[in-house]
């Protein structure tokens, strides 16, 4: 495999963890935040159900999900535009196996 340019790489490391404080940050959110004020969330329904409720029972758990989609198909543009390509990863471990 081909050594990366540091700036490259860096640059690239600097992307995806600027992505995961994001997703991190969402989920704190939806996690706890909504637990903290759920007094103040409880004017407004959702589907007919107390907001800070609907956010503990199933909202939170379908950002998660959504997140998880949102991750993948980000991942995979940085990883395109810093030009990581699963299938020559794959060709390059599969080839040092047939060698040995």
């Amino acid at each position: 495999m081909r050594k990366l340019d540091q700036k490259k790489a860096d640059a690239y490391f600097k992307l995806r963890t600027t992505m995961i404080i994001i997703y991190l940050s969402i989920g704190f959110l939806v996690s706890y935040v909504v637990v903290f004020n759920a007094e103040a969330l409880s004017t407004f329904n959702v589907i007919g159900i107390p907001f800070h409720y609907y956010m503990g029972a199933q909202g939170a758990v379908l950002t998660f999900i959504v997140l998880l989609f949102i991750n993948a198909i980000i991942s995979d543009k940085i990883d395109k535009k810093f030009g990581f390509n699963p299938e020559y990863v794959d060709t390059a471990d599969n080839s040092k196996v047939e060698d040995q």
